[in-house]
C-alpha cells in the first residue's frame, strides 16, 4: 500500500511538472514578449487632444505643446545629478524620488521624471540629452485656454494614477487625461488615439533600425472637436454679475434643453490648472474650504428652492382638481394653522388673492392652503404626500437629471417613508410638512433642477435632458438620451394660468422694477432662509437671494435659475442679474445701464465674511 501511494505521489508531481512546462514553453507568450521587449524599444507619439468651441463656433480650448522628460529605469547609466537638476530646475531629492517611483513602476518601462518642460527649458536640454543615457523627451500638448470664464464646464486635463493604468491599458506612465468637466465626461472623443513606433535594438542596447521594417508603426489619430451648446459672451458676462459674490446661474435653451450658460462663482482661471505648477495649484484650490473655487454650485449646491416652488405645487393643484383659477383664499400676514395657532408668516398685499395673483404677489397664505389640499386630498396623508412627490419628480426633482456633466446632486424630495422615519407614530399630517408649500422645509434642489423646471413650464409640460455636446467634428448629436422629449405629469392646459401669474410678477408683481424694454419675461422671485452652524450652533445667516425666468413668454428662447448665497431677497440681487442676462442673450445688448452698474458695483464679500467676524446677520435696505 505504502509502495502504492508513494508511485501515485510521483505521478502526479511529474503530471504536474509536465502541465507547468507546457504552459510556460507552448501557451503562455509573456517571456516571448519580455524577451521581444528587451530588444524592441517603444515609443509613442502622442495625438493633438480635439478642441472645444461654443455653439457660435468661437473657439475655447486649443493645444500648446509640452515635453515630458522620460527616463527608463534599466537603460539609465550613471550621470551627474547636479548639471541635470540645475538644467532642469528641480531638486535633487525631486529628481531621485522620481526615478524610486519609475523604477518601482516598471524598470523596462518608460516614466515621467520631469514634466511639461517649457520651449526654452527644452531646447536647452536637447542638445545635452546625448549625456544622459537612458532618458529621451517625450512631446506632448497642453491645453491653451481662449476664455477665463467656463473653467468649471470645460475641466482640465492631468496625469494618470496607477489605478486608471490598471483599468484602462490604454494609458501608460506619464499619459494626461480628462479630469472634471467636458475634459472627463469626452475623454474618449476628445484624447485621439496615439501612434506607436518600434525600433529594434543590438545585443548592446542601441538603436539599430525600425523593428520589422516599421511594418508594425502606426500614425497618431487626432482628437475630435467638440461644438459646445455653451453661449460663451453669456458665460463670461455671467461671470461678471457673479463677481463678489457666490452661487450659481443655470441657463437652458427650453426647446432643445442645451444649456447655454453654466456659472458657479467663485471659480478660478484654468490656466492655473495648466503646467508644472498644476498640481501645487490644485491642492490650494482643493483645501480651500471657504470660497470652494472648484466646487461647481450650479450643479452640485443644495439650496431650499423658495418660493419658485409655488409655480410647480399651483399646476400640481390644477392637475389633482383640488382648485381652480379662479378660487381665492385669505391672506391676513400669513397663515394660522394647527391646534396651537402656529403660523406661516407672509409679506402685506391686498387679499384675498387668486391663482395668479398669488403667485405675482407670492402669497405663502395662499400656498399653503393649496399645498394642503393637494396632500389632504387622499387618506391617510402618507398617499397624498406619494402621490405629489410624483407629479415632482417628473420635473426632474429628487434625482439626477442624466445631464452629460460628471458631477451631480439628486437634492431631495421627502417621501412619506422619510416622514414616517422621523415620526415613527407616524401621526403626521398636510400641516406637518407645510413648508413644502413654499420651498421651505425638506425640500432642496440644485440650481440646474429649478433651471429645468423653468424649461418645462416654458414648453408647457415637457423638457430635454439637459446637456452641454452639441456637434462632434460638425456632426450634431442624435442620442435619445438628449434627443428625445419627457412629458411632465401636468396636462399642458394647466399651464396657461401659472405662465400668467409668472408674467404678472414682472408687470404688477414682486420684480415690477426688473422689466426689460421689448421683452416679455416671466419669472419667479425667491428668498430662502439660510442656516449653518457656528460654534456647535444651528445659526440662520441672511437669506440666499433665487429667481427663476424664461423669455420671451411664447416661443421663449432662454430659461434660467438664479441663486445668490446670502443675497437678501430674491429679486434683490437673483433678479437683476436675471434681467441682465435674458436680455445680454436675446438683445446682444445691454441697455438696463443703471441695474447693470448697481450689480457690478454691490459686493457681498462683507456678509460672507460674518460667520468668522461675529458681526449679526440683518438686512441692510
Amino acid at each position: 500500500m505504502r509502495k502504492l501511494l508513494l508511485l501515485i505521489i510521483i505521478i502526479v508531481t511529474a503530471i504536474g511538472f509536465t502541465a507547468r512546462l507546457f504552459y510556460l514553453q507552448i501557451y503562455d507568450t509573456s517571456y516571448e514578449n519580455l524577451s521581444r521587449n528587451n530588444a524592441v524599444k517603444i515609443l509613442y507619439d502622442y495625438p493633438q487632444r480635439g478642441y472645444l468651441f461654443d455653439r457660435n463656433n468661437k473657439l475655447l480650448v486649443a493645444n500648446q505643446p509640452s515635453y515630458d522628460v522620460m527616463a527608463i529605469p534599466r537603460e539609465i547609466k550613471a550621470f551627474d545629478t547636479l548639471e541635470f537638476c540645475k538644467i532642469l530646475n528641480t531638486k535633487k531629492e525631486k529628481l531621485v524620488k522620481q526615478l524610486n517611483k519609475a523604477r518601482n513602476y516598471s524598470r523596462q518601462l518608460p516614466s515621467v521624471i520631469v514634466p511639461q518642460l517649457t520651449k526654452s527649458e527644452y531646447a536647452y536640454l536637447q542638445e545635452k540629452m546625448w549625456k544622459y543615457e537612458g532618458f529621451y523627451i517625450q512631446k506632448r500638448s497642453l491645453r491653451d485656454y481662449k476664455t477665463k470664464a467656463a473653467a468649471n464646464v470645460l475641466g482640465f486635463i492631468g496625469e494618470v494614477n496607477n489605478r486608471i493604468i490598471k483599468k484602462q491599458p490604454y494609458y501608460r506612465s506619464g499619459d494626461l487625461i480628462g479630469k472634471q468637466g467636458i475634459e472627463s465626461a469626452y475623454e474618449k472623443e476628445l484624447r485621439g488615439i496615439k501612434g506607436v513606433k518600434y525600433i529594434q535594438k543590438d545585443r548592446l542596447n542601441r538603436e539599430i533600425a525600425p523593428y520589422k521594417a516599421g511594418k508594425l508603426d502606426t500614425l497618431p489619430v487626432r482628437g475630435k472637436d467638440l461644438h459646445l451648446t455653451i453661449d460663451i459672451e453669456l458665460q463670461e458676462y455671467g461671470k461678471k454679475l457673479m463677481q463678489n459674490k457666490r452661487g450659481g446661474i443655470v441657463a437652458i435653451e427650453p426647446s432643445s434643453g442645451e444649456i447655454l450658460a453654466l456659472i458657479t462663482a467663485p471659480s478660478y482661471d484654468p490656466d492655473l490648472l495648466v503646467g508644472r505648477k498644476r498640481s501645487t495649484n490644485y491642492t490650494r484650490m482643493y483645501y480651500d474650504t471657504i470660497s470652494k473655487p472648484l466646487y461647481d454650485r450650479g450643479l452640485l449646491a443644495e439650496y431650499p428652492p423658495g418660493s419658485p416652488f409655488k409655480t410647480i405645487n399651483a399646476l400640481i393643484a390644477l392637475e389633482e382638481g383640488v382648485i381652480a383659477p379662479e378660487d381665492r383664499f385669505s391672506c391676513y400676514h400669513g397663515y394660522k394653522y394647527g391646534s396651537r395657532g402656529r403660523k406661516m408668516g407672509c409679506h402685506a398685499h391686498p387679499s384675498p388673492v387668486n391663482l395668479t395673483k398669488g403667485i405675482a404677489v407670492s402669497c405663502n397664505s395662499y400656498f399653503a392652503q393649496v399645498y394642503r389640499k393637494i396632500i389632504e386630498k387622499y387618506e391617510p396623508p402618507q398617499k397624498g404626500l406619494d402621490n405629489w412627490r410624483k407629479h415632482l419628480e417628473s420635473f426632474g426633482f429628487g434625482n439626477f437629471l442624466g445631464y452629460d456633466l460628471p458631477p451631480g446632486r439628486p437634492g431631495r424630495i421627502p417621501s412619506a417613508a422619510y416622514y414616517d422615519k422621523v415620526y415613527p407614530a407616524k401621526n403626521w399630517r398636510a400641516t406637518t410638512t407645510l413648508s413644502n408649500a413654499i420651498g421651505q422645509g425638506e425640500v432642496v434642489s440644485t440650481p440646474i433642477q429649478l433651471a429645468n423646471m423653468t424649461a418645462a413650464i416654458a414648453n408647457r409640460g415637457f423638457y430635454y435632458t439637459p446637456h452641454m455636446l452639441k456637434k462632434i467634428n460638425n456632426t450634431k448629436i442624435t442620442e435619445p438620451k438628449f434627443t428625445t422629449k419627457k412629458h411632465t405629469t401636468i396636462s399642458p392646459i394647466h399651464f396657461e394660468k401659472v405662465i400668467e401669474g409668472m408674467e404678472q410678477v414682472f408687470t404688477k408683481g414682486t420684480a415690477s422694477f426688473l422689466q426689460v424694454p421689448g421683452i416679455s419675461i416671466c419669472g419667479k422671485t425667491g428668498t430662502a432662509e439660510n442656516f449653518t452652524k457656528i460654534d456647535g450652533k444651528r445659526t440662520q445667516l441672511t437669506d440666499h437671494s433665487i429667481f427663476i425666468a424664461f423669455a420671451p413668454k411664447n416661443n421663449p428662447q432662454i430659461a434660467l435659475a438664479v441663486f445668490v448665497e446670502n443675497g437678501y431677497w430674491g429679486a434683490r440681487y437673483a433678479g437683476r442679474i436675471s434681467s441682465l442676462m435674458i436680455e445680454k442673450y436675446i438683445k446682444k445688448e445691454i441697455t438696463l445701464k443703471r441695474m447693470e452698474e448697481w450689480v457690478l458695483n454691490h459686493s457681498l464679500e462683507e456678509e460672507y465674511a460674518k460667520p468668522y467676524s461675529g458681526e449679526p446677520f440683518k438686512i441692510n435696505q
